[in-house]
């Protein structure tokens, strides 16, 4: 491979790492933490609501479709209850969001063959 090469007088910059501040990175992790059991919350209640909707209609659809609607209301819910919610990166809204869609399915699923 070819060198790149030096012009006269310019000098190699050694690299630093940015002075870390453990204190922001553990507020960051307690808060994603505490988002994240909410969010699981959330969907534990949203998979009761949909099986208590679609008990009382008898179809799936409208279960489903509620239980869609309680989670993107949860993500909302999550943004008002949170004030470090700002801080969240759209990776941390996916995960959160498939956390409760995911959690919402599989309590809706266990209270409809269980009960």
């Amino acid at each position: 491979m070819a060198k790149k090469a030096r012009k006269k007088g310019e000098e190699e910059e050694a690299f630093e790492f940015p002075e870390f501040d453990e204190r922001a990175f553990l507020r960051h992790e307690f808060g994603q933490f505490y988002a994240t059991m909410l969010a699981f919350a959330f969907g534990v209640i949203d998979g009761a609501a949909a099986w208590a909707v679609g008990d009382a209609s008898q179809s799936v659809l409208v279960a489903f479709g509620a239980g869609v609607a309680l989670v993107v209301g949860a993500a909302y819910a999550i943004r008002r209850i949170r004030a470090d919610a700002t801080d969240y990166t759209r990776g941390d809204w996916a995960s959160l969001i498939a956390l409760m869609f995911f959690s919402f399915l599989g309590i809706w699923f266990l209270l409809a063959d269980l009960l």
